[in-house]
């Protein structure tokens, strides 16, 4: 997708987080305290990155997830910023930064900490 179209489809807060490499403040994603049930899709492209089965309340201030929704959904980055080292996630498919991943998860999982700015939530259609 050509980058002028995509800035012209999100919010600048969105584009600076999803192709800048920002993020949110904490507690404030729409998706923070989101229970229904579905996939979480990539706001850019999107792509299926997480299930709503994988997430949990970290009590971090943004959504997260034990796993992402296959192998061929995220990609993981060294992250050297803000004199931090961390994981950086970022969408394979086209990508957008999504957030970080942190050991800390439950029960030995890992914990995918995700902007509600980076993605979209299609609800399950029961049938």
């Amino acid at each position: 997708m050509d980058e002028a179209l995509i800035k012209k489809k999100l919010s600048p807060e969105e584009y600076a987080i999803l192709r800048q490499g920002g993020t949110e403040r904490p507690f404030t994603g729409q998706y923070l305290h989101h229970k229904e049930t579905g996939d979480y899709r990539c706001k850019v492209c999107g792509s299926i990155l997480f299930p709503s089965d994988t997430k949990f309340d970290s009590g971090t201030g943004w959504p997260s997830f034990t796993e992402p929704a296959n192998t061929h959904a995220v990609a993981l980055k060294e992250d050297t910023t803000h004199g931090m080292q961390r994981i950086e996630v970022r969408c394979k498919t086209c990508n957008s930064h999504l957030g970080h991943v942190f050991p800390d998860g439950p029960e030995g999982k890992q914990r995918y900490c995700i902007n509600s700015a980076c993605v979209v939530f299609q609800k399950k259609i029961k049938r």
